[in-house]
């Protein structure tokens, strides 16, 4: 991100997302924070620290002090601490055959990120990424609380697929992916269509390949937006089908970005993943 304050914004973000994943409540936050103080204006890095603090106080915690050093490279992010009964804690274990796959935010924010580092990014597909990045996932995180959830995860660096099969492994099933329902940013299949696409997604596309099976009419620039690595992305909620209906029926009724059944878990096959 070029704007400071977005950029406190969105790392502050995606560090409470693993809270929210396992159904528990943030507490409070340290900052871990990195700044070249010689090469930056300090202007930025206070920016950077209340875009973080504006997003720590919208999840409802304090940020009680933390870390700096002096770096070359900008790098923020929270050390955030949470609480949940064990009886609620939700894992990336549990999925169920029959189960519906929910994914509450759209793909392609490494795309999109690797398009504005280049300057080849519009303002409205900049403005669209921004905002999925820093919307919190603390809705849809309350939202679990109040249906049958048998598993979930965020997902972030190793992309949709990399952490989908966190869930299948652990939960010795495997899930079949609607093409036609995974939903992605504004701008990302076009420039995804370019070859803009960043060295993470790549990587996680070659990984994905030893568990994943892809329908013949799905193309290559396809494949790599559904292994598009993300920065704060959304939760992947395994849960009954008709509590997956009533799921979305509420959180997309309170939410801006709106959540979708993009999948249905089976017993174990030889793929963890198909995508038809």
């Amino acid at each position: 991100m070029d704007d400071p304050y977005q950029f406190g914004q969105i790392a502050a973000a995606n560090s409470l997302s693993d809270i929210y994943a396992m159904g528990a409540t943030p507490t409070f936050a340290l900052n871990i924070f990195a700044f070249p103080v010689k090469q930056l204006p300090l202007k930025m890095a206070n920016l950077i620290l209340e875009g973080g603090a504006d997003k720590a106080a919208e999840a409802g915690i304090p940020i009680l002090g933390g870390h700096s050093i002096d770096d070359n490279e900008p790098k923020y992010g929270l050390v955030v601490s949470g609480e949940v009964n064990e009886i609620d804690l939700i894992r990336n274990t549990g999925a169920q055959p029959g189960d519906a796959l929910i994914l509450t935010k759209p793909l392609g924010t490494g795309i999109i990120s690797t398009a504005i580092k280049k300057g080849l990014c519009s303002d409205p597909v900049i403005d669209t990424a921004v905002e999925s990045m820093s919307t919190l996932n603390k809705l849809a995180a309350n939202e679990m609380k109040k249906y049958e959830v048998h598993a979930a995860t965020d997902v972030t660096g190793f992309g949709l697929l990399g952490h989908l099969k966190e869930v299948c492994q652990a939960s010795n099933v495997s899930c079949i992916l609607d093409n036609n329902s995974i939903f992605f940013l504004e701008g990302a299949e076009q420039l995804a269509s370019k070859g803009i696409v960043p060295g993470g997604t790549k990587r996680n596309l070659k990984h994905a390949k030893g568990f994943t099976s892809f329908s013949e009419d799905i193309s290559t620039t396809k494949q790599l937006m559904v292994a598009d690595a993300q920065t704060s992305g959304g939760l992947l909620i395994a849960l009954p089908k008709e509590e997956a209906k009533n799921y979305l029926e509420s959180f997309n009724s309170k939410s801006k970005i709106q959540a979708s059944v993009i999948g249905q878990f089976t017993t174990q096959k030889k793929d963890a993943i198909i995508v038809t």
